[in-house]
C-alpha cells in the first residue's frame, strides 16, 4: 500500500538533525510523497533546501500563513516570488487564522485574496489552513468562483454542510489528520457524510499526532494509523482508503 502525506512541516525545529531518519520512517511505513506547506519568509529556504535533499518524496508549496500576516504583507508576497519555478505542487498553506487575535483580519483578507489569485494564474492547487474564521472564508470564497480554484482545507474540522456549500464553487477536497482519532472529534461524525473521494490524508507533522500517540510528536509514519481509523469509520478496507486518498492527492496537486 502506498500513502501521500499532503501537510508535513519535516523542516520543523522539532526535528532538527534528525530530517532525514523522520523521512526515512514515513517512507518505510508506505508514505512516499509528503508535502511541505510553506510558512514565510523566515523559514521558507530551509523548507525549500530540505526538498532538495529529498527529490520525488518531498514536494514544497508556496504560500504566506495567516498568522504570519501583519501590515507588511505585501512584502512577504514579493519575497515569495522568487520560488515560483522551484517545483511548487500548490499555493499553500494559506488561509484565515482568529483563533488567537484578529488584529490583522484585513490584513488576513486581502492577503488569502492575492493568493488565491496567483494560484489561479499560476494553475495550481491551494492549501488551506482556516480556524475560526469559517465565515469570512467561505464569503471570499464564493465571491472567488470565477477563479476556478481547486484545493483542499487542511486539518478539516468544518461542517459536512459547509464543505458541499465550498463545492458548489470550487473543485475541493479535505485533509484528514490525527483530529479524526481524537475522542469526542465532531469530525469523526461529519466524515461520514463526505465522500472518500474527497478526502486525502495528512499528519501536520510535528502536530496532532493520532491516538494512541496523542502527546508524541507527529510524524509522516503515521498516516497508515490515520488511515485505519478513516477505514474503520467508512466501513472500508485499509487498503482501499490507501489506494483512494493516495489517488486523490495525486489527482489535485498532479503527482
Amino acid at each position: 500500500m502506498e500513502f501521500i502525506d499532503t501537510h508535513t512541516h519535516n523542516s520543523d525545529e522539532a526535528f532538527r538533525g534528525c530530517e532525514d531518519e523522520v523521512i526515512a520512517r514515513g517512507q518505510a511505513a508506505g508514505v512516499v510523497k509528503m508535502l511541505q506547506p510553506d510558512i514565510d519568509s523566515r523559514e521558507r529556504e530551509a523548507m525549500f533546501a530540505l526538498t532538495e535533499r529529498h527529490p520525488g518524496v518531498l514536494h514544497p508549496m508556496l504560500g504566506l500563513y495567516p498568522g504570519s500576516v501583519d501590515k507588511e504583507w505585501r512584502n512577504e508576497i514579493d519575497l515569495m516570488l522568487p520560488y515560483r519555478d522551484k517545483g511548487i505542487v500548490a499555493v499553500g498553506e494559506i488561509g484565515l487564522d482568529y483563533h488567537f487575535s484578529t488584529e490583522f483580519k484585513q490584513e488576513q483578507k486581502e492577503a488569502l485574496r492575492v493568493q488565491l489569485e496567483l494560484a489561479s494564474q499560476w494553475d495550481l492547487p491551494v492549501n488551506i489552513h482556516l480556524r475560526d474564521a469559517v465565515g469570512d472564508f467561505v464569503d471570499i470564497i464564493e465571491d472567488c468562483a470565477h477563479l476556478h480554484l481547486r484545493g483542499n482545507l487542511h486539518a478539516f474540522s468544518g461542517s459536512a454542510e459547509i464543505f458541499r456549500r465550498l463545492l458548489r464553487s470550487g473543485d475541493w477536497y479535505v485533509g484528514i489528520g490525527g483530529v479524526l482519532t481524537f475522542k469526542k472529534a465532531s469530525i469523526a461524525k461529519d466524515i461520514l457524510e463526505i465522500p472518500l473521494e474527497r478526502i486525502v490524508l495528512e499528519t501536520d507533522a510535528p502536530y496532532l499526532a493520532p491516538t494512541p500517540h496523542r502527546g508524541e510528536r507527529n510524524e509522516s509514519c503515521m498516516i497508515p494509523v490515520i488511515a485505519e481509523f478513516l477505514a474503520g469509520l467508512k466501513g472500508k478496507s485499509l487498503e482501499e482508503v490507501a489506494l483512494t486518498t493516495t489517488n486523490n492527492a495525486r489527482t489535485l496537486f498532479n503527482l
